[in-house]
């Protein structure tokens, strides 16, 4: 049995704050913003698509929470992070006519918690966290690995969505959502090995690496099938985020359940990245890493990839191949120019991600400069499907409009430059 608790003036400042989230969401922009989104993702859209995402500076931007309990401050800064881009930043994100929470599930990948060590600052702040690791030589602890495990607890989701209900159902619904799939194996591994170990195994070990591969990938998709037998994948093709500051937007994955008919991994999204092997000449990409991503990329029905690794060296021989590719990130590592060639006139997404340094750094953003690497930008993707995402910026350096400022420039850039 499930309870949980909030005061009654925690209530009532939730239900302002649902209140005006449903005010937004009800607004002509973003009906606009969403038609938009679809013909964007469809790779139909008439201009590139912005979002910045906060949750990196969130403390900086959201006003401070006024709930007295953790849960209601849980609750409370959900909503704001709903609504706050249209308040503060105005970029594309659009609010949400529902409040979604998901089916508590989980995956462990062999049955293990990775532990983490953090360090923090005076004001107790997180400033970092290393690994404990828990393969220290992959030929001899390979066997020591056991199955992985996962779950679902319907009994808390349903008791979290009554409790939720309760508090503002009346005035914002409620609803449990569907969610992006999402699949790291290298991150998994760097988790239990650190990269160095990892990077030598694949020299010293070659063939335990490949078993380590097949084996992470294999449970992967048994969890995914798993979901899919347990009714437990619902549509993400609207307001869901699809990781990597961008939504799931599409018209061409079911909207709503069918009655009577499970969803299956091909009605989904799907994510992936190997920011870790960037050390790792493209040829050991394809031979120790693709071939395994691509067997879990081929379930999804549209597949999104890429973090911070640069995908130029090896989008020929491998990214270039796995058709329901939707949307590949440009970092600030990647080479611009050579992805807009490669990307020109096919359907996929160029999703560009500019560097942080203009808003994360300082108090002022050089709007020149920032000018300048937009138009590098928007120069380098013509004849492509463009996608703006500004990610990992951790401070504003005391100036909250720095958002606002970039996404303006970025409009009057696109109004200049996009053709």
């Amino acid at each position: 049995m499930y309870s949980f608790y909030i005061t009654s003036e925690d209530r009532k400042i939730l239900r302002e704050l649902a209140k005006k989230q449903l005010e937004y969401s009800q607004l002509p922009v973003m009906k606009e913003r969403m038609e938009q989104w679809y013909k964007h993702n469809e790779c139909e859209g008439e201009r590139p698509m912005i979002h910045v995402e906060i949750w990196t500076f969130e403390r900086d931007i959201i006003p401070e929470l006024k709930c007295q309990t953790a849960t209601g401050r849980t609750i409370e800064l959900e909503l704001y992070r709903n609504f706050i881009n249209y308040e503060r930043i105005d970029d594309d994100r659009i609010v949400p006519p529902y409040y979604s929470i998901r089916w508590d599930t989980w995956f462990q990948l062999f049955g293990v918690t990775i532990e983490k060590e953090h360090a923090v600052n005076s004001k107790g702040d997180d400033l970092g966290h290393r690994f404990k690791y828990i393969i220290n030589d992959l030929e001899e602890d390979f066997p020591k690995l056991g199955p992985s495990k996962y779950g679902v607890d319907r009994e808390k989701t349903l008791a979290w969505k009554e409790f939720l209900e309760n508090i503002f159902g009346d005035i914002l619904p409620v609803k449990i959502a569907g969610n992006c799939l999402v699949a790291v194996p290298t991150q998994d591994i760097v988790h239990m090995m650190g990269m160095e170990n990892m990077l030598f195994s694949m020299y010293d070990y070659p063939d335990t690496f490949h078993a380590l591969m097949k084996r992470i990938t294999d449970d992967y998709i048994e969890y995914f099938k798993w979901l899919e037998t347990e009714g437990l994948l619902l549509p993400a093709a609207s307001y869901e985020l699809c990781n990597q500051g961008t939504f799931c937007f599409t018209r061409e994955l079911p909207q709503e359940p069918v009655p009577g008919k499970k969803l299956a991994t091909k009605d989904s999204w799907g994510y992936m990245d190997s920011q870790e092997t960037v050390g790792i000449s493209p040829d050991m990409y394809e031979e120790f890493i693709f071939p395994y991503y691509k067997r879990v990329s081929d379930l999804f029905g549209l597949f999104s990839y890429g973090c911070c690794e640069p995908v130029d060296p090896v989008w020929d021989n491998c990214l270039s191949k796995c058709e329901n590719l939707r949307k590949i990130s440009i970092s600030p590592w990647c080479n611009e120019e050579a992805m807009g060639e490669k990307l020109k006139g096919r359907k996929v997404i160029y999703h560009r991600k500019p560097s942080p340094n203009f808003i994360g750094v300082g108090k002022d953003l050089d709007e020149e400069a920032w000018r300048q690497h937009i138009i590098k930008t928007l120069k380098a993707a013509q004849g492509c499907h463009l996608e703006i995402t500004q990610r990992d910026v951790y401070s504003l350096g005391g100036d909250v409009e720095k958002p606002r400022k970039a996404v303006r420039i970025i409009r009057e850039c696109i109004d200049e430059y996009w053709k």
